[in-house]
């Protein structure tokens, strides 16, 4: 009975530009922890494997040979378990060709060129330039997302649901950055995830200023934004999921503020449709982000011209997204021909692309009052008649605002996996 992973492989087989070469993925080995303690570091197999095998196996190898067709010419190679491993670790054996034989079947294709991905493999030395167009190919294959895997995010997303679900009741003076994260990661887990996706992000007051701030023992306070980036994964596919809350009552800044970055996300995610352009999709983002602060006195100028002049990167300095899947950044990257847009604006910008559908891309619109930014005497020369910098030196502890959401792209209008998780203040 053919499985999806089988679909999966021979699509993708048949997508690699091999011509007469072979492909080899490895999964990896175990990292020993350094102090000899007798212990390993968390076995994660390496993603371009895990796509192709569906297993998280130290030491496993996906090969292939495209004489013998895309689908036919798949061998998996698995590690032979040893009795130490039963009876310490409880591991049992996995189907597949024992790893011991891959070396007889590379000797049997001996003088053809090999595409080499995933984690190094001993007995392999890859021809670079064949590895490089391979990678391409592969991972431009691999980011249209197929039934199997998107009904897994969604179980994902529906575990993060759950953990934000747990929030609104916790979020009161005197709770630590550190207690809701517990919190939120307990509800994951029992919503059925099998580990987070990320480290968790929580930051309040000045901290949610921060775009990867850890969760610390800083108490949250009355009146404080309170910013909380995470994500339940299952099976190795994870969601990713920013909300923004604010303890007690909001003020009238911190309303316009939300308001402003929640709107420009849902303009964001209606512009998610096939053939958009991703960098598009962000600089429209940025011009209603823009628009919003300039309604607010924190700017002046038109939107648009003001976002040419990469001011907005002073309170919007991320990129509008990414990819999201097998990893959180799943996929992301260039289409094939395309270089890096050197704008400084754009640099963080983690993926420029035409979308299309079954591509799976989180939307994640910001402001932020980060004072390494807003503080920098270059910037503010750069910028005088551009900001208000008096209403900036008013807020500049607030924190920030961010809302982020996984959203499918369909041959019609755009699906968002985590919808049911609330967006208000």
């Amino acid at each position: 009975m053919r499985t999806p992973l089988d679909s999966r492989r021979a699509r993708v087989g048949a997508a690699l530009p091999l011509g007469d070469g072979l492909l080899v993925v490895g999964a990896g080995e175990p990292i020993p922890l350094p102090e000899a303690s007798d212990q390993m570091h968390e076995f994660r197999a390496h993603a371009e494997y895990f796509y192709l095998a569906g297993l998280d196996h130290p030491g496993g190898v996906m090969a292939f040979d495209p004489r013998e067709g895309a689908e036919a010419g798949w061998v998996s190679f698995v590690h032979v378990v040893t009795e130490a491993e039963r009876v310490w670790e409880g591991r049992t054996q996995l189907s597949g060709r024992p790893i011991s034989e891959l070396t007889n079947w590379l000797a049997a294709r001996h003088g053809r060129a090999i595409a080499q991905l995933g984690a190094a493999v001993r007995e392999v030395a890859g021809d670079a330039a064949l590895t490089a167009a391979v990678r391409a190919a592969f991972t431009h294959a691999r980011r249209i997302k197929d039934a199997a895997e998107i009904a897994t995010i969604r179980r994902a997303a529906d575990a993060t649901a759950q953990g934000f679900a747990a929030m609104p009741e916790r979020l009161r003076p005197g709770v630590t950055e550190r207690a809701l994260q517990i919190e939120l990661e307990a509800a994951f887990f029992r919503a059925g995830a099998t580990r987070t996706g990320f480290h968790s992000l929580v930051g309040n007051g000045p901290n949610a200023a921060i775009l990867h701030s850890p969760p610390s023992a800083r108490a949250v306070r009355g009146g404080d934004f309170v910013l909380i980036d995470a994500g339940a994964e299952i099976d190795r596919y994870t969601a990713d999921v920013t909300r923004t809350f604010v303890v007690g009552t909001p003020s009238a800044f911190q309303r316009d503020l939300h308001q402003t970055v929640l709107a420009a996300e849902q303009r964001a995610i209606e512009r998610c449709v096939v053939g958009a352009e991703w960098k598009a999709v962000h600089l429209a983002a940025a011009v209603d982000l823009v628009g919003g602060l300039v309604a607010m006195g924190v700017m002046r100028g038109a939107p648009e011209s003001l976002v040419e002049q990469e001011a907005h990167a002073l309170f919007f300095p991320h990129g509008i997204g990414h990819m999201v899947g097998l990893g959180v950044r799943d996929g992301s990257g260039l289409a094939a021909g395309r270089e890096k847009d050197s704008r400084p604006s754009l640099r963080p910008l983690r993926m420029d692309l035409p979308l299309a559908a079954g591509h799976v891309v989180t939307v994640e619109p910001g402001l932020y009052f980060i004072p390494a930014i807003l503080n920098d005497p270059l910037r503010r020369e750069r910028y005088r008649d551009a900001v208000n910098w008096s209403r900036v030196d008013h807020h500049i502890g607030i924190g920030g605002v961010r809302i982020e959401d996984d959203v499918l792209v369909t041959p019609g209008a755009p699906e968002v996996l985590t919808r049911a998780i609330p967006k208000s203040l």
